[in-house]
């Protein structure tokens, strides 16, 4: 396999394991709202992801090195065409952070509550924007012959990449729902578990939509078997949480947003962002990769560090494993 195609599998790994792990991050940031009932309960969900969610953001910073580094063409046309979005979705994980670590810092009503909503806003809109923007990527936007984005805002925000938005909003959040099951203990456990299957149903109709459209607009044979797996992993994360099993319900829905996203990179390729123009001025693996060279001091280096922070980020998962609930709970300042 030459080594471009192989810095877009790489990619779409990367890809895969942000969403996979930042998703169940912005659903408890979304269920701060929809399932805790007060600030103790609040704090209980903010503290399942407390020790993690800075950790699962290195796979989005990873996503873009290597998008910038491998191939800088579609980078480049990426933040150029998607700018606003993306700034958005930037500002959002900022803002996001900084309400995790100050929100706790005062006691005020007023200045914890201000916090809380930060955090669901910022959980809520870029688990939102993520669908918009794979979405105009797999579609294809308006790409000129000298790989310059020549449309508009009003372009990306086209029904198919909408929905794309509404499916990553709802799979995150059952992600979210089902993590925050099997981290938790007492009533919010039995609540969150409710929760999760009726979000899992939910989310299961535009889901479906969404993969068929997909699936007719750009997929073949393998992005089909990937829609299958989606389909079956969806529903037996639906059928696992219901019976109680909060481990298998997690893996499944886990399994579920990995082959979701597969079947979106694998309806993509080889093009990396499909021109609506012209489809010989589409992106490609092939014309916007770099040199073979600079593509081949990146997999030795990818080969010696990537082990080394799937280890890191393994152990700390494990140190952190135990269930918690309010009555785990500090005293308040």
């Amino acid at each position: 396999m030459e080594l471009h195609n192989v810095w877009f599998v790489l990619i779409a790994v990367l890809w895969t394991g942000y969403f996979f792990l930042e998703g169940f991050d912005f659903g408890i940031g979304v269920l701060t709202k929809l399932l805790a009932r007060d600030r103790a309960e609040r704090r209980v969900l903010i503290n399942t992801i407390g020790p993690v969610w800075d950790g699962n953001e290195v796979w989005l910073l990873t996503a873009g090195g290597a998008t910038f580094a491998a191939f800088p063409d579609w980078y480049a046309t990426l933040f150029s065409g998607f700018y606003l979005p993306l700034l958005l979705i930037l500002v959002c994980l900022i803002v996001r952070g900084v309400a995790f670590e100050y929100r706790h810092k005062r006691d005020e009503e007023r200045w914890q509550t201000n916090w809380e909503h930060a955090i669901f806003w910022t959980s809520l809109l870029p688990a939102v924007l993520w669908g918009v923007a794979f979405g105009n990527i797999v579609r294809g936007v308006a790409i000129d012959g000298d790989k310059e984005f020549v449309g508009g805002l009003s372009d990306l925000l086209n029904p198919y990449a909408l929905l794309g938005g509404v499916v990553t909003l709802a799979l995150f959040t059952f992600h979210g729902a089902v993590f925050a099951a099997l981290k938790t203990v007492g009533d919010i456990r039995m609540r969150a578990r409710r929760l999760a299957f009726r979000l899992g149903v939910a989310a299961a109709v535009p889901a479906a939509g969404f993969l068929l459209w997909t699936q007719a607009l750009r997929g073949d044979g393998p992005s089909l078997v990937a829609l299958a797996v989606t389909v079956v992993a969806l529903l037996g994360a639906i059928g696992a949480v219901r019976a109680g099993r909060e481990g298998w319900s997690f893996a499944l829905s886990g399994i579920t947003i990995a082959a979701a996203v597969a079947m979106l990179f694998l309806a993509l390729f080889p093009n990396v962002m499909p021109s609506t123009l012209n489809e010989e001025w589409s992106l490609t693996v092939t014309n916007s990769s770099s040199s073979p060279y600079t593509l081949k001091i990146m997999t030795w280096l990818a080969v010696i560090a990537t082990p080394l922070v799937l280890l890191y980020q393994g152990w700390t998962y494990w140190v952190f494993r135990k269930r918690i609930g309010t009555q785990h709970l500090a005293d308040s300042h």
